[in-house]
Protein backbone atom coordinates (compact mmCIF):
# COMPACT_ATOMS: atom_id res chain seq x y z
CA UNK A 1 0.00 0.00 0.00
CA UNK A 2 1.24 3.48 -0.90
CA UNK A 3 -0.20 6.99 -0.48
CA UNK A 4 0.51 9.60 -3.15
CA UNK A 5 -0.48 13.18 -3.85
CA UNK A 6 -1.61 13.79 -7.42
CA UNK A 7 -1.59 17.45 -8.48
CA UNK A 8 -3.82 17.96 -11.50
CA UNK A 9 -4.97 20.81 -13.74
CA UNK A 10 -8.64 20.50 -14.68
CA UNK A 11 -11.08 22.51 -16.78
CA UNK A 12 -13.43 24.43 -14.50
CA UNK A 13 -16.56 22.57 -15.57
CA UNK A 14 -19.08 20.30 -13.82
CA UNK A 15 -18.08 16.65 -13.85
CA UNK A 16 -14.37 17.06 -14.55
CA UNK A 17 -13.31 16.06 -11.05
CA UNK A 18 -15.74 13.14 -11.13
CA UNK A 19 -14.12 11.86 -14.32
CA UNK A 20 -10.70 12.03 -12.69
CA UNK A 21 -11.96 10.19 -9.60
CA UNK A 22 -13.44 7.50 -11.84
CA UNK A 23 -10.09 6.95 -13.57
CA UNK A 24 -8.38 6.71 -10.19
CA UNK A 25 -10.89 4.09 -9.12
CA UNK A 26 -10.26 2.17 -12.33
CA UNK A 27 -6.67 1.50 -11.19
CA UNK A 28 -7.85 0.48 -7.71
CA UNK A 29 -7.01 3.85 -6.20
CA UNK A 30 -8.93 5.29 -3.25
CA UNK A 31 -9.25 9.10 -3.00
CA UNK A 32 -8.55 10.06 0.62
CA UNK A 33 -8.61 13.82 0.28
CA UNK A 34 -9.13 16.66 -2.20
CA UNK A 35 -7.85 20.21 -1.96
CA UNK A 36 -8.40 23.08 -4.39
CA UNK A 37 -5.10 24.95 -4.63
CA UNK A 38 -5.99 27.55 -7.24
CA UNK A 39 -8.80 28.58 -9.56
CA UNK A 40 -8.93 31.01 -12.44
CA UNK A 41 -9.01 31.43 -16.22
CA UNK A 42 -11.44 28.50 -16.50
CA UNK A 43 -8.90 26.16 -14.85
CA UNK A 44 -8.71 24.53 -11.43
CA UNK A 45 -5.61 23.11 -9.77
CA UNK A 46 -6.44 20.30 -7.36
CA UNK A 47 -4.36 18.06 -5.14
CA UNK A 48 -5.80 14.59 -4.62
CA UNK A 49 -4.41 12.34 -1.91
CA UNK A 50 -4.76 8.79 -3.20
CA UNK A 51 -4.15 5.37 -1.68
CA UNK A 52 -2.87 2.73 -4.12
CA UNK A 53 -2.31 -1.00 -3.57
CA UNK A 54 1.20 -0.76 -5.03
CA UNK A 55 3.75 1.80 -6.22
CA UNK A 56 3.83 -0.09 -9.54
CA UNK A 57 0.43 1.44 -10.30
CA UNK A 58 1.65 5.07 -10.23
CA UNK A 59 2.55 5.25 -13.96
CA UNK A 60 -0.80 3.70 -14.87
CA UNK A 61 -2.61 6.15 -12.59
CA UNK A 62 -0.83 9.07 -14.24
CA UNK A 63 -1.72 7.83 -17.73
CA UNK A 64 -5.36 7.27 -16.80
CA UNK A 65 -5.80 10.75 -15.32
CA UNK A 66 -3.95 12.39 -18.23
CA UNK A 67 -6.37 10.67 -20.61
CA UNK A 68 -9.35 12.70 -19.29
CA UNK A 69 -10.21 15.47 -21.76
CA UNK A 70 -8.65 18.78 -20.71
CA UNK A 71 -6.87 17.31 -17.67
CA UNK A 72 -3.10 17.22 -17.12
CA UNK A 73 -1.04 15.83 -14.26
CA UNK A 74 1.48 18.32 -12.88
CA UNK A 75 3.05 16.09 -10.26
CA UNK A 76 2.74 12.76 -8.43
CA UNK A 77 4.71 12.18 -5.24
CA UNK A 78 4.55 9.72 -2.34
CA UNK A 79 3.56 11.07 1.09
CA UNK A 80 2.86 9.79 4.57
CA UNK A 81 -0.71 8.69 5.24
CA UNK A 82 -1.24 11.50 7.77
CA UNK A 83 -0.75 13.99 4.90
CA UNK A 84 -4.32 13.26 3.75
CA UNK A 85 -5.91 16.20 5.65
CA UNK A 86 -3.75 19.31 5.49
CA UNK A 87 -6.25 21.41 7.44
CA UNK A 88 -5.86 19.08 10.43
CA UNK A 89 -2.09 19.12 9.91
CA UNK A 90 -2.11 22.92 10.04
CA UNK A 91 -4.13 22.88 13.27
CA UNK A 92 -1.75 20.33 14.73
CA UNK A 93 1.19 22.56 13.78
CA UNK A 94 -0.42 25.51 15.55
CA UNK A 95 -1.02 23.39 18.65
CA UNK A 96 2.58 22.15 18.56
CA UNK A 97 3.89 25.71 18.47
CA UNK A 98 1.67 26.73 21.38
CA UNK A 99 2.77 23.75 23.46
CA UNK A 100 6.48 23.99 22.64
CA UNK A 101 9.03 25.72 24.81
CA UNK A 102 9.28 29.35 23.57
CA UNK A 103 12.90 28.81 22.55
CA UNK A 104 11.84 25.94 20.25
CA UNK A 105 8.88 27.60 18.55
CA UNK A 106 10.77 28.92 15.52
CA UNK A 107 12.09 25.44 14.78
CA UNK A 108 8.57 24.02 15.14
CA UNK A 109 7.35 26.70 12.71
CA UNK A 110 10.03 25.78 10.16
CA UNK A 111 9.25 22.07 10.39
CA UNK A 112 5.52 22.75 10.04
CA UNK A 113 5.96 24.96 6.98
CA UNK A 114 8.22 22.36 5.40
CA UNK A 115 5.57 19.67 5.92
CA UNK A 116 2.59 21.78 4.82
CA UNK A 117 4.05 22.90 1.49
CA UNK A 118 6.44 19.99 0.93
CA UNK A 119 9.25 22.54 0.91
CA UNK A 120 12.85 21.62 0.18
CA UNK A 121 14.00 24.25 2.67
CA UNK A 122 12.66 26.75 5.22
CA UNK A 123 14.61 29.61 6.75
CA UNK A 124 13.95 32.36 9.30
CA UNK A 125 15.83 35.65 8.93
CA UNK A 126 16.29 38.73 11.10
CA UNK A 127 18.17 41.72 9.69
CA UNK A 128 19.58 39.53 6.89
CA UNK A 129 20.97 36.98 9.35
CA UNK A 130 19.86 33.35 9.66
CA UNK A 131 18.06 32.61 12.93
CA UNK A 132 17.08 29.02 12.17
CA UNK A 133 16.53 26.80 9.15
CA UNK A 134 15.40 23.37 7.98
CA UNK A 135 16.89 21.80 4.85
CA UNK A 136 19.43 23.24 2.47
CA UNK A 137 18.50 26.83 1.60
CA UNK A 138 19.65 28.65 -1.55
CA UNK A 139 22.23 31.41 -1.46
CA UNK A 140 21.61 33.78 1.42
CA UNK A 141 22.12 36.79 -0.85
CA UNK A 142 19.05 35.87 -2.89
CA UNK A 143 16.91 35.51 0.22
CA UNK A 144 18.06 38.71 1.87
CA UNK A 145 17.53 40.66 -1.35
CA UNK A 146 14.04 39.30 -1.61
CA UNK A 147 13.40 40.00 2.07
CA UNK A 148 14.29 43.66 1.63
CA UNK A 149 12.22 44.02 -1.52
CA UNK A 150 9.11 42.13 -0.50
CA UNK A 151 7.90 43.84 2.65
CA UNK A 152 5.18 45.66 0.71
CA UNK A 153 3.88 42.47 -0.91
CA UNK A 154 1.01 40.28 0.24
CA UNK A 155 1.86 36.61 0.83
CA UNK A 156 -0.54 35.73 -1.99
CA UNK A 157 0.54 38.54 -4.32
CA UNK A 158 1.11 37.38 -7.88
CA UNK A 159 4.45 39.22 -7.88
CA UNK A 160 5.97 36.59 -5.60
CA UNK A 161 8.24 34.04 -7.33
CA UNK A 162 6.48 30.79 -8.15
CA UNK A 163 8.97 28.70 -6.20
CA UNK A 164 9.05 30.83 -3.03
CA UNK A 165 6.67 31.69 -0.20
CA UNK A 166 7.68 34.48 2.17
CA UNK A 167 5.98 35.86 5.29
CA UNK A 168 6.97 38.69 7.61
CA UNK A 169 6.44 38.25 11.35
CA UNK A 170 6.00 41.98 11.75
CA UNK A 171 6.00 42.39 15.53
CA UNK A 172 9.13 40.26 15.91
CA UNK A 173 11.07 41.65 12.93
CA UNK A 174 11.43 38.19 11.41
CA UNK A 175 10.90 36.77 7.95
CA UNK A 176 10.11 33.13 7.25
CA UNK A 177 10.72 31.92 3.70
CA UNK A 178 10.36 28.51 2.08
CA UNK A 179 10.92 27.09 -1.36
CA UNK A 180 10.92 23.96 -3.43
CA UNK A 181 12.39 22.94 -6.76
CA UNK A 182 10.40 22.17 -9.93
CA UNK A 183 6.95 22.66 -8.40
CA UNK A 184 4.98 25.90 -8.17
CA UNK A 185 3.69 27.04 -4.78
CA UNK A 186 0.01 27.85 -5.23
CA UNK A 187 -2.35 30.32 -3.57
CA UNK A 188 -3.92 27.94 -1.05
CA UNK A 189 -0.47 26.92 0.18
CA UNK A 190 0.58 30.57 0.53
CA UNK A 191 -2.54 31.37 2.56
CA UNK A 192 -1.87 28.44 4.90
CA UNK A 193 1.71 29.63 5.52
CA UNK A 194 0.47 33.18 6.04
CA UNK A 195 -1.96 32.10 8.76
CA UNK A 196 0.64 29.92 10.47
CA UNK A 197 3.12 32.82 10.44
CA UNK A 198 0.54 35.12 12.02
CA UNK A 199 0.02 32.59 14.79
CA UNK A 200 3.77 32.27 15.30
CA UNK A 201 4.12 36.05 15.47
CA UNK A 202 1.61 36.12 18.33
CA UNK A 203 3.21 33.19 20.19
CA UNK A 204 6.89 34.13 19.99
Amino acid sequence: MITVVVRVWLPDRPGALGQVASRIGAVRGDVLGIEILDRGADRVIDELTVSLPSSDLVPLLTNEVDAVDGVSVEDVRPVELNRADLNLSALAAGAAMAEADPSARLHVLCSAVQDLVAADWVIVLRDQHIITQVGESPQLSRLTAFQLGSEHLSAVDEALPDDLVCEHLVSKGLTVAAGRVDRVIHERERVRVSLLARLADALL
